[in-house]
């Protein structure tokens, strides 16, 4: 009896693993398909309305929830480790103080994060390799604030066996990426962040597409009247995915998360970035994203 329970549960575990990796394949085809229209969503910081931003509970919550992708921050330890840390310092969401490079990582691991009210809690700062293997045959990860360490996130991610899931960035000009990164240029997927409000932003854009094949270029505006947003198939025809951020309005020209939530006004946030050809959305509210992308048939 022991026997066959012990082999119906390796059946299992070994199904679940199988079906995971279809999952995460999918996902990875979708990023590399411009011809997909369904939208693929990203949590910001993780689930950070129900666990500390940038924890792993965060974004076990996420991942549970059934986002695409997470959203990561990068920063180092003094002993070279790479942490997930949105800001400089530690003092806001932990309840040390300096900043991450004042400490080895086992110190780093004695502090504790904050919620979002503030309150202590049990979860510790996590690693970048920690994250990854969480997210390891699950969901695609967007490293934010990586430029620093690619080289480092670089080899914790073929360590790991999960550079395919990873989503490099920057807002860097092309020839200044290259100058620091070409080694690795041809082995990681890559997404530029370009602001629409500077007036070459088209040049960044046509330099990055000419240079290498960005999988995405992520778009950032506070004022909604770029020409970029009403004419970017020329980005697609290259092969390229648009990313929009539904975060804070100075990311979208106020096209925000809560517009559609708060003011239960889907027509001129999440409407407006959809028609605008965004079909990769970062945002703090994915519980209410993906609700509302079943809704359109958009998942």
């Amino acid at each position: 009896m022991k026997q066959l329970r012990n082999t119906i549960l390796a059946a299992l575990l070994i199904f679940a693993g199988i079906s995971s990796q279809a999952q995460i394949n999918e996902r990875i085809k979708q990023l590399h398909d411009v011809k997909d229209k369904k939208v693929l969503v990203t949590a910001h910081r993780g689930d950070w309305r129900n666990a500390p931003e940038n924890s792993l509970q965060a974004y076990k919550l996420a991942i549970e929830m059934g986002v695409d992708c997470i959203e990561i921050d990068l920063n180092k330890t003094s002993d070279g480790v790479v942490v997930v840390m949105h800001d400089g310092t530690i003092d806001r969401t932990t309840n040390g103080k300096g900043k991450p490079s004042d400490y080895t990582l086992a110190q780093l691991k004695q502090f504790h994060l904050r919620n979002g009210l503030g309150t202590v809690t049990k979860h510790t700062i996590p690693t970048l390799e920690e994250v990854m293997l969480l997210a390891k045959g699950k969901v695609l990860v967007n490293l934010d604030k990586s430029l620093p360490y690619y080289n480092e996130a670089y080899e914790v991610l073929k360590k790991t066996g999960t550079l395919n899931q990873a989503i490099f960035k920057t807002d860097v000009p092309y020839q200044d990426l290259k100058a620091r990164y070409a080694p690795i240029l041809d082995s990681i997927t890559f997404m530029a962040v370009v602001s629409l409000d500077k007036p070459n932003a088209k040049q960044i854009i046509d330099d990055y597409q000419t240079g290498m094949k960005p999988v995405a270029f992520e778009l950032i505006f506070q004022k909604d009247t770029s020409g970029i947003l009403t004419n970017n198939t020329f980005i697609k025809n290259r092969g390229a995915k648009i990313w929009i951020n539904s975060l804070w309005p100075s990311l979208n020209g106020g096209h925000s998360d809560d517009v559609a939530v708060d003011e239960l006004n889907t027509k001129d946030s999440w409407d407006w970035i959809i028609a605008h050809g965004a079909t990769m959305i970062q945002t703090d509210r994915p519980k209410e994203l993906l609700s509302y992308l079943h809704k359109r048939g958009l998942r």
